[in-house]
């Protein structure tokens, strides 16, 4: 598998999860403000202009982060990082999938912000952090008895909110109101997987506003 990423972006998400299944993959960086990788332009593989794509072993091309993490967690066996088709565990990490790409990974994004990353203007920070504040707070409130979303232990969901928890810091929001977030993020990069993969990308994107 081949995963196309750019540093600090969602594409982190199936990046940690890989590095987690120990399955074989390669990295390909793609310039988000270019729109290019190695083999050119990138809007040729994928017309949406944004990561993560997944080339599969069959050379399908997939993308939306928390498909790629489910196909992800599917090719695996017994990690449990996507549980069996129709289970309980399954619909609960279905469910939070979702939750975190349509009411967090889409609140983050600001129609005011200047390129293709996150919000990097005073009035675009304020304004996504009172769009976020409801939705992290309920997360923060299900983290209050456990460590991990589902079932108590790392499964692709965890990988997602990863992104999140690490935005808030890119982003200098505190985590005074989020404290059980704050110890997710914290467990999470005590994972070696995590750390690799915080290694391999290296510097995120700058925040700083552009003209």
């Amino acid at each position: 598998m081949k995963l196309f990423y750019a540093s600090g972006s969602s594409s982190m998400a199936p990046h940690i999860l890989l590095e987690e299944s120990g399955m074989s993959y390669s990295l390909e960086k793609v310039n988000l403000d270019a729109k290019t990788w190695d083999g050119g332009d990138y809007n040729l593989l994928n017309p949406k202009s944004y990561v993560p794509v997944l080339k599969t072993d069959s050379d399908s091309v997939l993308t939306e982060c928390a498909v790629i993490l489910e196909y992800i967690g599917g090719q695996t066996n017994g990690n449990h990082l996507i549980e069996k088709y129709g289970s309980r565990s399954y619909w609960e990490q279905r469910m939070w999938l979702n939750y975190i790409a349509t009411e967090l990974h889409k609140n983050f994004i600001s129609p005011f912000r200047k390129g293709n990353w996150l919000p990097n203007t005073d009035d675009s920070k304020k304004f996504v952090y009172n769009r976020v504040l409801p939705r992290l707070k309920l997360v923060d409130n299900v983290l209050k008895q456990q460590e991990y979303l589902v079932n108590n232990k790392f499964s692709a969901p965890d990988a997602y909110l990863f992104v999140i928890t690490n935005w808030i810091k890119r982003l200098g929001y505190s985590f005074d109101a989020f404290k059980n977030l704050q110890r997710f993020d914290s467990k999470m990069r005590e994972r070696t997987a995590v750390q690799r993969v915080l290694d391999q990308e290296g510097k995120a994107h700058t925040l700083q506003e552009k003209g």
